[in-house]
């Protein structure tokens, strides 16, 4: 693949990212909750050379509130769990990437280094994780561990709520630093599995992380070897300074979500001088756009299709994210344009899964392998690999030697 070409992905959520999407056709909503239902969609996903997948997740029922549950019942509600979607799908896949999401704030970092070395072994060698934080006072309750201010939207720049946010992006960053910590614990070769001398492993090629910080304790080895990628990918999704001070500090991939191409590049300048002012200047970093896709070969079509779940719903759909509504031509067109703002992938999330996907595998990949900007086959086994990053040094076999 040319250094031209993009990297691409989707989000994988229910039904679709539109609230009104399981009452469509296409859609599976008595198959939601069963194995089948996610490995059909990743193998979708799979047929149209993708990088990879990721998987919603969280720690309380979806909303449509920006912080707190909104008790509607005409909505999916209800997930299962995303490391363990990824390792059940793993298995009948052979080359995308799995990247389930990740509460840090509620979550141990001991056990998700774990989770996500097992799913690393399981899909040898494609898997990632993407972390999030919780603000939510709902969320908190079911741990009992810890208070949460109640956040409302509009609220968020006031100085008391900034604060609980730098708080919790912060802890979020050290939760990434005992993470591949742990992933670095064992040295490469520390399994020796020897039945001649009964030696299984290198006692001294074990190591002790000693982490101690403001919001964790650690110390170590992990009780799962190194991962086969050595470091799994972390992917962070970011709206402003706060995050992006985490993709720049602790990511492989940063999810980002400008609305034009100036905007996305003066994002992209904000995440290299964040990620350079912690030393990682000469580290590659993936910067993924983030969009949400209604896509037809009729743009007004695919216009209708958005007016009409609106509709269902009772509201005008918004996202966080540009909201594309038109044709894979087009859709090529604005992620060229937005590449050259310094873009090196996307994470598409599809309206309606049963129809989006599909006019994501099928349509946009076949436009953008015309022009020249996307693999025509897979080149590698492992995520890394597809994402052109290097499998890194164990650091602790680096300090050893």
């Amino acid at each position: 693949m040319s250094s031209t070409s993009l990297h691409l992905a989707v989000a994988l959520d229910g039904a679709g990212w539109h609230p009104a999407a399981w009452r469509e056709p296409e859609a599976r909503p008595r198959d939601l909750f069963t194995a089948g239902y996610w490995a059909d969609l990743v193998k979708e996903a799979e047929h149209g050379l993708l990088d990879f997948v990721t998987f919603e997740d969280g720690l309380g029922l979806q909303s449509s509130h920006f912080a707190e549950p909104d008790g509607r019942t005409d909505q999916v509600r209800g997930r299962l769990d995303a490391v363990l979607i990824a390792a059940r799908v793993a298995p009948l896949t052979r080359h995308i990437g799995l990247v389930p999401t990740v509460v840090a704030t509620h979550t141990e970092p001991f056990h998700i280094s774990k989770a996500i070395a097992t799913l690393d072994y399981v899909s040898t060698g494609r898997a990632g994780l993407r972390i999030q934080v919780s603000g939510r006072q709902n969320e908190a309750a079911h741990f009992g561990r810890r208070t949460i201010p109640r956040i409302r939207f509009g609220e968020a720049y006031a100085p008391e709520i900034q604060e609980v946010i730098t708080e919790l992006f912060e802890e979020a960053a050290d939760y990434v630093e005992v993470v591949r910590r742990l992933w670095d614990s064992w040295e490469d070769d520390a399994e020796i599995r020897d039945v001649a001398t009964g030696r299984f492993i290198d006692r001294d090629k074990l190591h002790y992380i000693d982490f101690e910080g403001r919001h964790f304790s650690v110390k170590g080895p992990s009780i799962t070897p190194r991962p086969p990628q050595g470091q799994p990918i972390v992917s962070a999704l970011g709206h402003e300074t706060v995050p992006y001070r985490l993709i720049g500090r602790s990511a492989d991939i940063g999810y980002v979500t400008p609305h034009d191409t100036d905007q996305a590049r003066a994002i992209v300048d904000e995440i290299r001088t964040e990620q350079a002012a912690t030393g990682r200047a000469e580290e590659p970093l993936h910067i993924f756009g983030d969009l949400v896709v209604f896509l037809d070969d009729d743009p007004a079509a695919a216009a209708a299709r958005r007016d009409r779940l609106d509709g269902l719903a009772g509201y005008a759909y918004a996202s966080d994210a540009t909201v594309f509504t038109g044709t894979p031509a087009q859709l090529a067109d604005l992620l060229l344009q937005w590449q050259q703002a310094g873009l090196t992938g996307f994470r598409l999330r599809p309206a309606v899964i049963g129809q989006d996907l599909p006019k994501i595998t099928r349509g946009l990949v076949p436009e953008l392998q015309r022009r020249g900007a996307f693999r025509t086959a897979y080149e590698s086994d492992t995520l890394r690999g597809l994402l052109g990053l290097a499998r890194p040094a164990n650091r602790y076999a680096a300090a050893t030697a």
